[in-house]
């Protein structure tokens, strides 16, 4: 396994992360914590979960992820080695039960959310806590065209930082991260703890993958001067890079079956890409995921690629792409396939 430092922080987080949001939904308990045994065993020290998993989200099976990790955690006694990420939600129509449809970034929802993740988790403090996605109205979740909305900006940036330093300062977290930003608002985050003299974010998750790469554009600037790494999610493009869904193939259980709200990354234009990408990786004689993954693995902005499995066979099969480094010939037709069919799921 290989090691990056989370942010300007001295805590190195592993190269991949076991990310966790099936668990509860497509996975039972006992097949987390088989997960979470082989992936340590493997190295991986860095796992990410959030409150509102697993997804596809509802009200019944909301914080059993994380109720999953915490009985888990609380069999071992290397809590101290593990660095354990999670997320809280702000408002969206589509959670209306999470704190009464009132989930807003401020001091009484974030401290609400976060005794909640603790109590679940079964443990003190949460190494990296992330705003799951920004709560003024801006791009994320694959929305195309920013209209400006200043009326639905909700709690200031410059207020939910300051809570969130509070809570460093308290110690019942470490670090502090975004997830699904914007540049402009990676740049507010960084601008309001200069002034504040407070908690610095330390990285963005951010989907990442063959099919959307645009974090390239603006954010990868940021990742390099301000030392605010990606965590990539999504890097299989919901296991569509491991080519399974090709020719409408539809196998039982996957997540595309299971959940048809999740269309990004089934679009004729990725469908064209994702067949492209795979019939290089089958000329190149590697892994299809393998090769997804390692492209994702291979990028200088990133701090850690987040992986997600239903079997134990995806589990090995993500893990060891960390073995796999592919050549100058090789990256170079990526980028020629990505020329002519760029970010076709942003």
């Amino acid at each position: 396994m290989e090691y990056t430092k989370l942010g300007k922080t001295d805590i190195e987080v592993s190269r991949i992360c076991l990310g966790t949001m099936t668990w509860g939904e497509q996975n039972t308990e006992a097949e987390a914590h088989e997960q979470l045994d082989y992936a340590v065993d493997a190295g991986i020290n860095f796992i990410d979960t959030a409150e509102m998993y697993p997804v596809a989200p509802k009200e019944e099976t909301q914080g059993l992820t994380e109720t999953y990790i915490g009985t888990w955690l609380a069999k071992r006694q290397d809590r101290d080695k593990l660095i354990i990420a999670s997320k809280v939600c702000a408002q969206q129509d589509w959670l209306p039960y999470l704190r009464n449809g009132e989930a807003r970034l401020d001091k009484k929802n974030i401290h609400a959310a976060l005794d909640a993740s603790l109590k679940r988790l079964q443990t003190d403090y949460i190494d990296l806590y992330q705003m799951h996605w920004p709560e003024r109205d801006t791009n994320f979740f694959g929305k195309l065209g920013y209209y400006h909305a200043p009326e639905k900006d909700g709690v200031p940036i410059a207020e939910t930082l300051a809570v969130l330093d509070d809570l460093v300062k308290e110690g019942k977290i470490r670090t502090i991260g975004i997830s699904n930003e914007t540049a402009w608002g990676c740049s507010e985050y960084l601008r309001a703890s200069n002034e504040q003299n407070s908690a610095r974010i330390v990285s963005i998750q951010n989907p990442y993958n063959l099919l959307n790469r645009s974090f390239e554009v603006g954010l990868a600037e940021f990742a390099h001067r301000e030392d605010v790494g990606l965590l990539a999610y999504s890097p299989l493009a919901f296991g569509v890079l491991s080519g399974k869904y090709l020719n409408d193939a539809k196998p039982e259980g996957t997540r595309l079956v299971l959940f048809d709200r999740f269309t990004r990354y089934t679009n004729p234009q990725a469908n064209a890409a994702t067949e492209a990408y795979i019939a290089l990786a089958n000329e190149s004689n590697i892994d299809p995921s393998q090769m997804a993954l390692a492209y994702v693995n291979s990028r200088p902005f990133l701090t850690s690629n987040i992986i997600g499995a239903t079997t134990m066979q995806q589990l090995k099969t993500d893990i060891d792409s960390i073995d796999v480094k592919l050549s100058k010939d090789l990256i170079r037709a990526i980028e020629e396939i990505h020329e002519k069919i760029p970010n076709p799921s942003p």
